[in-house]
């Protein structure tokens, strides 16, 4: 088993708020990229902490890249004065390590809003992910992500570009090639607290969605699940103000 990373972090809110969440990005991002979810909780009176895993942003190198690893990771970060978080948003790569983490640590989150997860990526997921991962590596500028994503507002791509500059290309490399099958449904299945799956729409791309998510639903009821129109993996970046909205109607239902 490997030891436990220290993850840096960052905050947004009242650290003395009584309501304490989670922020875990996905592959190739860092923690400063989860601030449309952390601006919303701290205007909605939380406390919101994002962190940048193994690999990623300023967050410490190793060897291990598994899900198993970054589980662990996210396992040992705990709010400023200890307890249990009372919400973990995870975004992909993020959404896997904390199904992983709250199922092998029921006491660690009391609630999971889990957004575009990758739960299973298929071998096409895998692929799309690769193909773009290997685009950013060939130009991580900010007028690439610009063209790319000309909608995104303009913090989401400095950002972005800074995580690409960021990243480790051996970690995000070593993540594809380390978790084979990548596959944490056993784990999902397996969860004891209330879980929502924010999704992307469909119709544009989503890594969870059709008979995988129907067969997870089917066999813990405690999981739900929405999704925004319009938007590709990373929701709160194509179209932000309708994933918020949906974000904190979720936490009031």
């Amino acid at each position: 088993m490997t030891a436990p990373l220290t993850l840096p972090r960052l905050s947004w809110g009242d650290p003395s708020s009584a309501r304490r969440a989670l922020l875990v990005h996905g592959l190739g991002s860092n923690g400063a990229l989860m601030w449309r979810y952390g601006v919303a909780l701290a205007d909605a009176g939380w406390n919101a902490v994002a962190v940048d895993l193994r690999g990623h942003g300023v967050g410490p190198r190793a060897l291990d890249y598994s899900i198993a690893a970054y589980a662990a990771d996210v396992a040992a970060t705990a709010p400023g004065d200890g307890g249990a978080w009372d919400l973990v948003v995870g975004h992909s790569l993020g959404g896997a390590a904390a199904v992983v983490a709250a199922a092998e640590h029921p006491s660690w989150a009391h609630r999971l809003v889990l957004v575009d997860p990758a739960i299973r990526p298929t071998p096409r997921d895998l692929e799309i992910v690769r193909a773009s991962q290997l685009e950013t590596f060939a130009d991580p500028s900010e007028s690439a992500v610009r063209a790319a994503h000309p909608g995104w507002h303009e913090h989401d791509i400095e950002m972005k570009a800074t995580a690409a500059h960021q990243v480790s290309r051996w970690a995000v490399e070593q993540t594809s090639a380390q978790n084979q099958p990548w596959d944490v449904t056993a784990a999902a299945g397996a969860l004891d607290v209330p879980t929502h799956v924010l999704g992307s729409d469909p119709a544009v791309y989503s890594i969870y969605w059709g008979e995988r998510l129907d067969a997870l639903r089917a066999a813990n009821p405690r999981i739900d699940y929405s999704f925004v129109a319009g938007t590709g993996h990373s929701p709160h970046r194509d179209r932000p103000e309708a994933t918020i909205a949906e974000f904190l109607r979720i936490l009031e239902a």
